[in-house]
């Protein structure tokens, strides 16, 4: 059996940042998630690696050739098959109905939800951060203090998780 591939932090950030693209299409337009992942995966940057390293590398550069693949489909397809679920989970701490938040911090609330539920090895707080970066660079002014807030209180009541009180020993935190 071939040894699970190990990303790196940057990796999953910006597999993440393909994720709440992809789940913001999701959630516009109703496409099946099968083309909006097939869009993603099969994007010409990757095919053209020449074409990339002709383009500056910018900090937001999203070339699915940085991502994790694998954690990219594991998220998109959970994400959509249990939707009703993670929204049922984080609705008790919002301070408004779903149909009323942001289509960017729902996807974003929804990413870390899923990965508070189905991630044990990830750090609560490593997702609430990474949640937050988003929420900075995609959302409004003020809405990584939303999910940050939302999220932490999600977070909190599971002390079950591994990480629940930061013991990580260095070189073991995934992002």
């Amino acid at each position: 059996m071939p040894a699970k591939q190990k990303f790196s932090p940057k990796a999953r950030s910006a597999t993440r940042q393909r994720v709440l693209q992809a789940l913001y299409q999701w959630q516009l337009t109703g496409q099946d998630i099968q083309l909006i992942e097939s869009q993603f995966i099969d994007d010409p940057a990757i095919e053209n690696e020449q074409a990339i390293e002709n383009e500056p590398d910018t900090e937001n550069d999203l070339d699915m050739r940085q991502a994790d693949i694998p954690y990219f489909q594991r998220l998109l397809q959970g994400i959509p098959e249990q939707v009703e679920q993670l929204d049922t989970a984080f609705a008790p701490f919002l301070d408004r109905s779903i149909s009323r938040i942001d289509p960017i911090e729902l996807a974003i609330l929804r990413i870390g939800c899923y990965e508070l539920t189905h991630s044990p090895d990830i750090p609560f707080k490593v997702v609430i951060s990474e949640a937050v970066e988003l929420a900075k660079q995609f959302g409004a002014t003020q809405s990584y203090k939303y999910v940050n807030g939302i999220l932490d209180k999600l977070a909190r009541p599971d002390k079950s998780r591994p990480h629940y009180r930061n013991k990580t020993r260095a070189g073991n935190v995934d992002k």
